[in-house]
């Protein structure tokens, strides 16, 4: 795996759209995660969410969809100061190049100037995704034993603090 990934995180803008459009998976990873196709319009609509596009060069290689507001109570009810990471994907074609990787290392950065009120970022992964399971628990997402039933199964809720003295007061 390459550790040099060069990658920036953007809020979406319309030039990337046909990249998006045209990403692919395979069944076996589809069936945890929506295609920007079927995801994109509506968090664009929805003022809780904001999409987020993982660029490469000029590309869009990555995508994913930060939710925040009452919207998540359901989720995750302590859910004031924490944004929700969902439908977090790499294209295909541009998996096993440590772009995962780095997208979530540079997330917690992002974070702080788009969303600077934000404390703790959540996410909900199924348990058969060992692949994602293991690069959000190497990223510093921890499970802390929360779980909730999904559409393909059991999910764990991870959490990651963004600043020390949340994470200190075990919120």
């Amino acid at each position: 795996m390459n550790t040099d990934v060069r990658i920036s995180l953007y809020l979406y803008e319309e030039k990337y759209k046909e990249d998006l459009l045209a990403f692919e998976l395979p069944p076996e990873q589809e069936q945890f995660t929506g295609l920007p196709g079927e995801t994109l319009a509506e968090a664009l609509t929805n003022p809780g969410k904001a999409a987020v596009v993982i660029v490469q060069g000029e590309r869009a290689v990555g995508f994913f969809i930060l939710h925040r507001g009452e919207e998540i109570a359901d989720f995750y009810s302590n859910y004031s100061g924490a944004i929700l990471l969902r439908a977090f994907l790499i294209n295909y074609a541009s998996q096993g190049q440590g772009i995962a990787k780095a997208a979530i290392a540079l997330l917690p950065d992002f974070l702080r100037t788009h969303f600077p009120a934000m404390q703790e970022i959540v996410l909900a992964v199924n348990e058969r995704n060992a692949a994602a399971g293991n690069l959000y628990s190497r990223a510093g997402f921890r499970d802390k034993g929360l779980r909730r039933s999904g559409h393909k199964g059991t999910q764990k809720v991870l959490q990651y603090a963004l600043d020390e003295a949340f994470m200190e007061t075990g919120l």
